[in-house]
């Protein structure tokens, strides 16, 4: 599955995506203001760790699956004003190295608790996007006195909290929306003009450096093929539920898209038959997000639970402005 093809408002967009990491891409400068260094997690695997700066609290951002932490290039600078920010990209995806393993819950918890490690920091707050809930949650029930705090970027999925009374993240799976058509020949010319063909399709683009982190550049700088990468085998473990977490015993904060945007490509389109097919799966996926946002609310009494009516998946990205509003509040909540 192209990471396009998902793009259609699915909340399983973030972590079937398959993005291509190209070495060739060094003669382009990423303009986000991060220092990159990589750390040593595990034998023969480092870590690319972004970042970029700030005093106060330690906040780390960990993207969705798929993705690398350059999602995060343009909301990052942000959280800086009262913050230091750094954002890991997982194992297997972009610049970091992969081995595999057995326990893949556990072994990407580990891998955020050794980089926190690394970088001293302390009662640091993990920021997560998607299937980084799985990370979140593990870090919590291991080493909960590592962090101060947990901020669920719609990644409050039964990946990440599971107490038999939400949806599994397999019924949402089995939801298919109507997809918006693959980006032309044109919008394929630059990465600048894929940008665009993303804000036209979802309202809001990508940092350039995720969409090179995705897709390889072509000799006359246009954007080439996509390609799998190792870390996709971690998901499918993670989303049938092989490690299931029944609490989160730190202080939360967990934001949900509901109902969740599906495109400004769809809110425009006048096809009948696609309208039709888009409520039936908004509809559909509204009343599984509800419920999994209300067995959080009852499981874990502790969590402030926002609900985003019309965000897209990536609520950082297309409801930016809310979602660093509830953050500066809870981290204001925070001893």
């Amino acid at each position: 599955m192209s990471h396009c093809s998902c793009l259609a408002g699915s909340v399983l967009l973030a972590f079937l995506a398959v993005p291509l990491h190209s070495q060739s891409a060094a003669v382009w400068k990423d303009p986000s203001p991060h220092t990159t260094r990589y750390v040593t997690v595990d034998k023969d695997v480092r870590l690319e760790v972004l970042d970029w700066g700030g005093s106060g609290r330690p906040i780390v951002l960990l993207a969705g699956g798929g993705d690398t932490v350059h999602v995060f290039d343009d909301f990052a600078p942000k959280l800086t004003a009262h913050h230091h920010v750094y954002g890991i990209t997982r194992r297997g995806f972009g610049a970091s190295g992969y081995s595999a393993t057995d326990h893949p819950a556990d072994r990407l918890g580990d891998d955020v608790v050794a980089v926190i490690d690394a970088l001293n920091l302390k009662k640091a707050i993990l920021v997560g996007h998607s299937i980084a809930g799985v990370e979140l949650s593990s870090v919590a029930n291991s080493h909960p006195n590592q962090v101060a705090g947990l901020v669920y970027l719609d990644a409050a999925y039964s990946y990440a909290f599971d107490n038999g009374k939400g949806a599994s993240i397999m019924e949402m799976q089995k939801l298919q929306g109507p997809q918006p058509p693959p980006p032309s020949k044109t919008e394929l010319a630059s990465f600048s003009a894929l940008q665009k063909y993303y804000e036209r399709v979802n309202g809001f683009p990508f940092p350039e450096a995720e969409l090179r982190a995705w897709r390889e550049p072509t000799p006359d700088g246009g954007v080439g093929k996509q390609g799998d990468f190792p870390g996709t085998a971690l998901f499918m473990p993670l989303m049938t539920g092989t490690k299931k977490y029944t609490a989160i015993p730190v202080p939360t904060l967990v934001i949900f898209a509901n109902p969740h945007s599906q495109g400004i490509w769809v809110d425009e389109n006048t096809d009948t038959s696609m309208q039709t097919a888009a409520k039936a799966y908004s509809t559909a996926l509204e009343a599984l997000t509800e419920r999994q946002e209300k067995s959080v609310e009852d499981g874990v009494p502790t969590a402030h639970v926002i609900m985003l009516p019309g965000a897209n998946h990536y609520v950082f990205l297309s409801n930016e402005a809310e979602v660093l509003k509830d953050i500066d509040a809870f981290l204001a909540s925070l001893h």
